[in-house]
């Protein structure tokens, strides 16, 4: 430089190889001391299951989030304990708190400014130390150390995408949507307990507007690659006065010089902050900015603000319709202006494809002259002049019809959720990828329902809905990700009952698989009944911190390692002929009950001779054995019973061992694939006395099962304990696991496929893969 020379105003930074990011505001002993009793609290209700701590599960992890949430400057604190706690942990083998404090260092991460480039470091490097160790902890591991690379070189890049994401902000370089769809039964919850939760959705979405979002996603961006060089204060001002357009101008700014660092394949850390100082001091202009790097006089008073992280975009249902999940879903998608669709799939309109008749075209006609000199550059590849094929290639014949290689797992379906127990939530969302050439998965629809285990009987036959219209319409398949969420809502419990409800198993099972799960989501039905019995305030702000709706957006956002439940398909026979035999599905349990009732003698089954009158009906039974080998093994019994009930869930702690988050594709487990039958039989027994019956119970495992009523008697069945989903005068039924829906637009597009594909595609229809519908959990199933 020469001497004299001026330095450029709006500089705030010099080019020193090596520039780290700026110190973070020093924090206090006494407010590391309280940081360190909130963590030591989270990890005693991890390790402990003392009464006095299980009524105020999930607390801790809240009111630590908020801590921080109000005081930004404890972020760098908190990253260093729960990094200390960490390291602590793999070195003591104490596997089951590594998950939930990475998930709570992970969303401190996104939402904090001013974190040392240091503690970045630290935490990648302990990532990949965890990707040694088996599922659910490496998968989780990898999930957190790609956002972490990205993270580290672009700083704010996770706070920019999520809320862009979340809030459907309009952006070409990110066009990626998510939304929230909470669906309630009206019928399963109560009115007090729907209005309560829709009044603190709306009152928290009320405040934010696209405009607040905007500023906010600024304001994270500058502060978080700027640091104390940024004057927070001042900068929120300027935004605050910005007229609307001004504002959008900024934001896109922002958002490209983000998007633009962080899809290089070396992002500088240098680069990335030299654009966004040129934003900065366009905004504060040169004389403000200078004040901001070399602190000014309100430099101690102007601590960093605090800037909220919105709360998802969360539409409120009343599940009412069967095709209601189906219409929410098609109408997110309906804008076409932000659809990549290529020229072969504009005949997959939402409105879906009419059977056989007007399916996509998978061949495309070629019009050029069938020779490869008349083919325009770039039509296949690009040849060069000296090359020998282009030397030797002037009069070779080219194919003319073009086939589209369509991928097998597309035509199976098999893709729906993306890669099964392995959601990233890095540069794109969960389960993004294109599974059609020029199609891309720019949406991700979070489904959340709140009930008990029939509401998840109801969720279950609207997945395969979903699934069997989709391989007659297929329109949602390569432009949606679909994930699943659940949190228990049971009804209050009485003083008297002591036990856990049976309308809670499948909680109850998430919570025995994934303890985050159970402290986390399984302890907001008392909250949410607490929730309903509050009077409702007449101002907008009515709840200053609530807790449920954080809850929620917590378990959105970090719940992305799903638990797979087979499906079960029944199909049932009547006493009475004229009736077709049904087909239902249920997910949790199959009660049958016997009826009072009998058939008449012209019946569909007359009454066997020398069969004793006694309590019950007289059962055949046949079933196939569950054993380790998968060998098929069939056995056939008849026996009295009083009633069955086959149950699809574990209800032990001893058989929650299998990893049911691993692929769909992988060999069934038993203990999560097979019935838990238990039959409860009536044993005759003969003395002097005369003739008595006892009650004896049996169980069983078995995946297939076949019961007929052998006297007159009829049955009754009760699908996942509802009582709306109810067949009577039954006299056989069967259940079996529940096959992927067959495609008719599959036998169409098999016309295309290789040999070698269609040899594929017969094998996969001889063993048809089962129907899994995925819970996301935070960790899948523990080891």
């Amino acid at each position: 430089m020469k001497a004299g020379a001026r330095v450029r105003p709006g500089r705030l930074s010099s080019k020193v190889p090596g520039l780290k990011a700026p110190h973070p505001y020093p924090c206090c002993p006494d407010v590391e001391l309280d940081l360190e009793r909130s963590v030591q609290a989270v990890l005693r209700e991890l390790s402990a299951q003392a009464p006095a701590l299980q009524s105020n599960q999930g607390m801790w992890r809240w009111s630590l989030h908020k801590k921080v949430e109000r005081d930004p400057s404890k972020s760098p604190a908190l990253v260093r304990i729960l990094l200390r706690e960490l390291e602590k942990a793999e070195s003591e083998d104490l596997r089951h708190v590594i998950i939930p404090l990475l998930h709570t260092l992970m969303y401190v991460l996104t939402k904090a400014t001013g974190i040392a480039e240091e503690l970045y470091r630290r935490t990648y490097a302990f990532c990949m130390r965890l990707l040694t160790l088996p599922a659910p902890y490496c998968t989780v591991a990898l999930d957190c150390a790609v956002r972490l690379k990205t993270e580290t070189a672009v700083p704010g890049t996770l706070y920019q995408r999520l809320v862009i994401a979340e809030q459907n902000l309009p952006s070409e370089l990110y066009p990626y949507q998510e939304r929230v769809f909470l669906f309630v039964d009206p019928e399963l919850v109560s009115p007090s307990v729907c209005s309560a939760l829709l009044l603190e959705i709306q009152a928290a979405q009320e405040q934010q507007t696209p405009e607040a979002c905007m500023r906010h996603v600024v304001s994270h961006a500058l502060q978080a690659a700027l640091g104390e060089a940024c004057h927070a204060g001042a900068l929120q001002r300027k935004l605050q006065a910005s007229p609307r357009h001004a504002l959008e101008r900024i934001f896109h700014a922002v958002v490209a010089a983000v998007e633009q660092m962080a899809s290089e394949p070396s992002p500088s850390r240098e680069g990335h902050l030299e654009r966004l100082e040129e934003i900065y001091c366009s905004l504060l202009g040169p004389a403000a900015a200078a004040r901001g790097r070399c602190g000014g006089h309100d430099a101690l008073q102007d601590r960093p603000p605090s800037i909220p992280l919105p709360s998802p975009y969360i539409t409120f249902h009343l599940w009412t319709d069967e095709e209601q999940l189906w219409k929410e879903l098609v109408l997110f998608l309906r804008p076409r202006s932000q659809m990549r669709l290529s020229a072969d799939l504009e005949a997959l309109d939402l409105q879906g494809l009419l059977p056989d008749r007007e399916l996509a075209r998978v061949s495309v006609l070629s019009t050029d002259s069938g020779i490869e000199r008349d083919l325009p550059l770039g039509a296949d590849e690009l040849l060069t002049p000296s090359s020998p094929e282009m030397e030797h290639g002037g009069l070779q014949r080219k194919g003319g019809m073009k086939k589209r290689a369509w991928p097998l797992d597309l035509l199976m379906l098999g893709g729906w959720d993306g890669p099964p127990g392995l959601h990233r939530r890095t540069g794109r969302p969960d389960g993004d990828g294109e599974l059609l050439p020029g199609v891309s998965r720019l949406h991700t629809a979070r489904v959340l329902v709140l009930g008990d285990d029939r509401m998840l009987g109801r969720l279950a036959q609207a997945y395969h809905s979903l699934r069997k219209r989709e391989t007659q319409k297929f329109c949602l398949t390569p432009r949606l990700s679909l994930q699943l969420y659940y949190i228990p809502v049971l009804a209050a419990k009485k003083p008297a009952a002591s036990r856990q409800p049976e309308l809670g198993e499948l909680a109850a099972f998430l919570g025995r698989a994934d303890p985050w799960y159970q402290n986390t989501v399984n302890t907001l039905c008392p909250a949410i009944h607490k929730l309903a019995e509050m009077p409702p305030s007449l101002g907008s702000s009515r709840t200053v911190d609530p807790f449920i709706l954080d809850v929620i957006t917590y378990y959105v956002r970090m719940g992305t390692q799903p638990i797979y439940f087979q499906i079960y398909t029944v199909k049932i026979f009547f006493g009475d002929l004229s009736q077709d035999p049904p087909e239902d599905i249920f997910l949790t349990e199959l009660t049958v009950k016997i009826q009072d009732s009998k058939l008449p003698k012209d019946g569909f089954s007359p009454r066997r001779k020398g069969v004793a009158e006694g309590p019950g009906a007289e059962l055949s039974i046949c079933y196939q054995k569950a054993l380790l080998s998968h060998r098929a093994q069939e056995v056939t019994v008849s026996l009295r019973a009083t009633g069955l009930v086959l149950k699809a869930l574990p209800g032990s702690d001893t058989e929650v061992s299998g990893p049911t988050h691993c692929p769909p594709t992988a060999a069934p487990l038993p203990d999560h694939t097979c019935l838990n039958v238990s039959v409860t039989e009536v044993v005759k027994t003969s003395n002097l006395a005369g003739r008595s019956f006892s009650v004896v119970t049996n169980t069983f495992r078995t995946a297939n099962i076949r019961i007929q009523s052998q006297d007159q008697r009829l049955l009754t069945l009760l699908l996942d304990k509802d009582s709306r989903r109810t067949f009577r005068d039954v006299v056989r039924f069967e259940v079996a696991p529940c096959p992927e829906p067959c495609s008719g637009t599959q036998k169409s597009k098999a016309l295309w496929l290789s040999s070698h594909q269609q040899k594929e595609m017969e094998r996969t229809r001889a063993m048809p893969k089962p129907l899994l519908m995925p819970i996301n959990t935070f960790s899948g199933i523990v080891q």
